[in-house]
């Protein structure tokens, strides 16, 4: 199979038949590589360029369709900037990045960080970033809140039956051990399924903030219990659902960003496990290890939910 990869199957089969297209074009793109490339893209790109040019042989793309999609790549790249990353959601759209994350894990984690019989934690799973993540959350104390919008506002009136306490510990999956000083940055989608950054009626940074554990490794938050919200429909990927006839709601997630020295960062979200999305993710990021169920909380005026997220890091 080695002397006709690249060609057309078909015609290799046929006892050589023509190709319908140029038979070495592809190895000529390869073999255009330099002596000095950077040493991984001298490693990936031939098969990226076989998998690129397979599938334009395969499908007969045209020009008129390969310029359809450079229009919306370029489309995403222009809509994107440091409050939304179109191009980041159109790649989650695709199952993209739920797959690099996943390879990526699996190449972080060894075997000796949980799994491996031992008795030890099992790492919590990191999942996908999202497009709508923002640098420089306010660093708030444990116990606070991240809701910034006025109580007297419209948009805090409906986000007042999901009020809600999220708390839990960092633990280490090596030792068991809490992680003192471990950082977690927190954001979510408010009740009307919109980031900050989307709803003009929100303050700057409103349900976003960034914390520390204690010396038992604790932390404790005041949020909303969140929402599912749809992917926009403003933009290329957006429309891409919309023409592929799927359905655009992601289930109701929190995101957490947590960090501590020694130990390998996490990017991940905890699930409302009651979300009627959660079977189909339209970015395909759950996994069932970070399910979480929201409990109603009595005698306390400022939360009618609880839930608790536990995060297991790996030492590194």
């Amino acid at each position: 199979m080695a002397a006709v990869e690249g060609r057309d199957a078909a015609a290799a089969d046929s006892g050589g038949v023509q190709p319908k297209y140029d038979a070495e074009f592809t190895d000529n793109v390869i073999a255009a590589t330099g002596p000095n490339a950077h040493p991984r893209l001298k490693q990936i790109m031939p098969s990226l360029l076989r998998h690129l040019h397979d599938f334009a042989r395969e499908v007969d793309l045209t020009v008129a369709e390969w310029m359809v999609g450079v229009d919306l790549i370029n489309e995403s790249g222009r809509m994107s900037d440091d409050k939304r990353n179109e191009t980041a959601m159109l790649s989650d759209v695709l199952g993209l990045e739920s797959l690099v994350d996943e390879i990526t894990s699996k190449l972080l984690i060894s075997a000796r960080s949980g799994g491996d019989g031992s008795g030890r934690p099992q790492v919590t799973p990191s999942t996908v970033l999202g497009p709508f993540y923002r640098v420089d959350a306010p660093i708030l104390p444990n116990g606070s809140s991240i809701i910034t919008a006025p109580q007297d506002s419209a948009w805090y009136q409906k986000a007042a039956p999901m009020l809600a306490y999220v708390s839990g510990r960092v633990t280490s999956a090596q030792s068991g051990r809490p992680v003192a000083g471990a950082s977690l940055d927190v954001w979510l989608a408010g009740p009307n399924g919109l980031y900050e950054q989307q709803d003009p009626d929100v303050p700057d940074m409103n349900l976003r903030g960034r914390f520390r554990t204690d010396e038992a490794g604790r932390y404790a938050l005041r949020c909303l219990r969140p929402t599912a919200y749809p992917i926009p429909e403003d933009g290329p990927a957006g429309r891409l659902l919309t023409l592929l006839d799927r359905q655009p709601y992601r289930p109701a997630h929190i995101h957490f960003i947590v960090e501590a020295p020694g130990h390998h960062s996490l990017t991940t979200q905890y699930f409302d496990a009651d979300d009627p999305h959660i079977s189909d993710d339209t970015v395909f990021a759950v996994k069932k290890e970070l399910l979480v169920r929201f409990q109603e909380r009595t005698g306390d005026k400022d939360a009618r939910w609880s839930a608790m997220c536990d995060f297991v890091l790996s030492e590194g």
